[in-house]
């Protein structure tokens, strides 16, 4: 059952329901009674609507479903679709049942006559505020497909971004982890064997030996103590990591290794650079875009930093001012391009390309860092085997010796 809204011949609108298998057969009949549709509404059952919304909370929406919904939209809307057809498609389409749900819901608030912006309000947990952000401001200014291209971008690159880092980090931390559990299982299992024999042989051990024996003895008999201090240590350390102390010490931390170091500063300057050019591009204020550049940055330094520049913008001076000023945390070429965007009035422009520099060098940095990580990994995983190796084998050498 579909509630539609047109406009007559005589220019009255009417009001009227309309069973059909879908809204383009509703658009199709009353089309061909000469009347001109407003808009289209699918008419859920109370509880179909509950189930909704219900579903709405569980499951997850990735970024690259938000970024296929950003770039599919604004396609669509640039074809010359309505925005609840759009909607209404791409519902159809989505396999992801959470954001069906969502959708479901933005299409039913933005039919009765709510703004797109308005609607993904609800749905913080999805849609950031860089997001609700950038397309009120296509609302503003007319152009909505043209900021939801936007934000289809923004996102895909800093997605890209994010990927290439961690795609550095997780080889290093597979073959750390590996070790630690083929490490903890040797102590286990493999250590006591050769500890009885040891014991039989009767010659003195060497310290190494002893240190290893005495690790798997503590192992092997306080499990539960080892369990336990285990999970303590990771609730810990997740604690402490989300609170505002941890978020501090971790992002000092960073800003203090001499590889890691240059890359975070690269990493949110591309991303402060594509954010504000993201949102003057579509034509946000300076003010509101500094906010939400401040809200999308996650180290406190960073965002210290953006916090300093809004408060200057307000009060009517220069933001490469403030960037200038920080030169230690965003490189001078930030504020060098961003003076002369103030001073062309082109700032999206310059801050494009500021963010295409530095998205560059991270991805290049990556690989390099990917090529270096492996020998040392070989060295550090030489060097756990070798000392095991060495220890094990030492009482064997004696033995011989004592022969």
């Amino acid at each position: 059952m579909f509630f539609y809204k047109a406009v007559a011949v005589d220019g009255q609108t009417v009001e009227g329901r309309m069973e059909a298998p879908d809204r383009f057969v509703v658009y199709r009949k009353v089309k061909a009674d000469g009347q001109s549709i407003l808009f289209v509404r699918e008419e859920f059952a109370a509880k179909a609507r509950i189930l909704a919304h219900f579903r709405s909370f569980f499951g997850k929406v990735s970024a690259v479903d938000r970024i296929n919904l950003a770039k599919n939209l604004g396609a669509m809307i640039s074809a010359g679709l309505p925005l609840t057809r759009a909607l209404g498609v791409m519902e159809r389409q989505t396999k992801n049942k959470k954001l069906k749900a969502v959708l479901s819901t933005l299409l039913d608030s933005v039919s009765r006559g709510k703004t797109l912006s308005e609607s993904m309000k609800e749905f913080s947990n999805i849609f950031s505020t860089l997001f609700v952000s950038m397309v009120k401001a296509g609302e503003e200014s007319g152009n909505l497909a043209e900021s939801l291209r936007i934000i289809g971008l923004q996102l895909e690159k800093t997605y890209n971004l994010t990927r290439k880092v961690r795609g550095a980090m997780i080889y290093p931390a597979i073959i750390v982890t590996l070790i630690i559990v083929i490490g903890v299982l040797m102590m286990i299992y493999m250590v006591p064997t050769l500890t009885a024999t040891f014991q039989g042989i009767g010659v003195e051990l060497p310290l190494s030996t002893r240190v290893i024996i005495a690790i798997s003895n503590f192992l092997r008999n306080q499990v539960s103590l080892v369990g336990l201090a285990v999970l303590v240590v990771v609730a810990g350390f997740l604690w402490f990591r989300r609170s505002s102390r941890g978020r501090r010490f971790f992002d000092s931390l960073l800003l203090s290794i001499p590889i890691i170091r240059e890359m975070v500063k690269e990493i949110n300057s591309a991303r402060t650079a594509r954010t504000l050019s993201s949102l003057l591009s579509s034509g946000v204020d300076v003010v509101v875009a500094m906010g939400v550049t401040q809200e999308v940055i996650q180290n406190s330094h960073f965002k210290k930093v953006l916090a300093t520049a809004l408060a200057a913008v307000e009060r009517g001076d220069p933001m490469s001012s403030i960037f200038t000023a920080y030169d230690r945390l965003y490189p001078p070429f930030v504020a060098e391009m961003m003076s002369v965007g103030e001073e062309t009035g082109k700032m999206a422009e310059m801050l494009l390309n500021v963010a295409n520099f530095y998205e560059e060098t991270v991805d290049q940095k990556t690989k390099d860092m990917s090529t270096l990580i492996e020998p040392l990994l070989m060295i550090f995983i030489g060097l756990v085997v070798g000392i095991f190796a060495i220890s094990m084998l030492a009482p064997t050498y004696s033995l011989v010796e004592k022969i």
